[in-house]
């Protein structure tokens, strides 16, 4: 049965999701929660500071408490200053975005950013989202150095998503899914084109010592018709390279002590 920190994690995930704000019925009916029981689990947030209410009986939002600590504790650990530097140099190469992001049990989380590009478009997904395992980069870079029952796995916890929200080549079955992972094994990268997005091309490369487990992943995403199929090949030295160094970084400091799913 769940707790009352069950349903208030749940509350504040799926808040997360809808920076807008949502009425409490709408709330109740997504999380399948009794709305008695949704309106004490936000009046004890509303009270903690973590969830607001935009006008007297109007919509919840989160408050930035949540993203405050997030921030306290990356800063605490030094991880985007760690990474930071590397990012820094394979932005200004590709002349494109590039992010880090880290594993964290079952979530593969941006943490930081580069953007090298030169153009007035920008493809810039904000910092402290989950990426979607099952239709990014660096979903597919993750999910390469897993086995194929535990990629699964963890796609279907989080769910392939709706079609239209992603690019039109977006896998939707496990059949389609399985064939990007099984690529990107080949190569040692993931590589995807209209996939996340319409007109978006993107790499990214696991970073992990050895045959340990992934701690992160090191992507760049951009434009198609600027980051092609042609470029992408000219850049993978530098990303290999980046993420080799990302990975004896991390080792070093021992900041990823941990194992991220808990096994070998």
């Amino acid at each position: 049965m769940p707790t009352a920190l069950d349903r208030g994690l749940e509350v504040l995930e799926h808040l997360a999701a809808h920076p807008e704000g949502l009425p409490i019925t709408l709330i109740a009916d997504a999380l399948s929660i009794p709305l008695s029981t949704c309106h004490r689990v936000l009046a004890e947030l509303t009270a903690k500071g973590w969830v607001k209410q935009l006008r007297a009986q109007g919509d919840y939002v989160m408050t930035i408490h949540s993203a405050a600590l997030g921030l306290r504790f990356l800063s605490a650990v030094g991880l985007v200053d760690l990474a930071q530097p590397y990012i820094d140099h394979l932005a200004d190469k590709a002349g494109e975005l590039v992010r880090f992001s880290i594993v964290d049990g079952d979530r593969l989380t941006w943490v930081a950013k580069a953007d090298g590009s030169r153009k007035s478009y920008r493809y810039d997904p904000d910092m402290g989202l989950d990426a979607q395992l099952s239709c990014t980069s660096s979903g597919h870079a993750w999910l390469q150095t897993l086995s194929d029952e535990q990629a699964l796995a963890l796609v279907s916890r989080q769910g392939f998503g709706t079609p239209k929200a992603f690019g039109p080549r977006a896998p939707t079955t496990i059949k389609a899914l399985l064939g990007f992972l099984h690529a990107a094994r080949v190569r040692g990268y993931a590589m995807i084109d209209e996939v996340f997005a319409p007109g978006m091309a993107a790499v990214a490369a696991p970073v992990r010592r050895r045959e340990q487990p992934a701690v992160g992943v090191i992507s760049v995403a951009g434009p198609r018709q600027r980051l092609t199929a042609a470029r992408i090949n000219a850049l993978v030295p530098a990303l290999l390279e980046t993420a080799s160094k990302l990975a004896t970084e991390s080792t070093a400091s021992g900041l990823f002590s941990r194992t991220p799913l808990g096994k070998g």
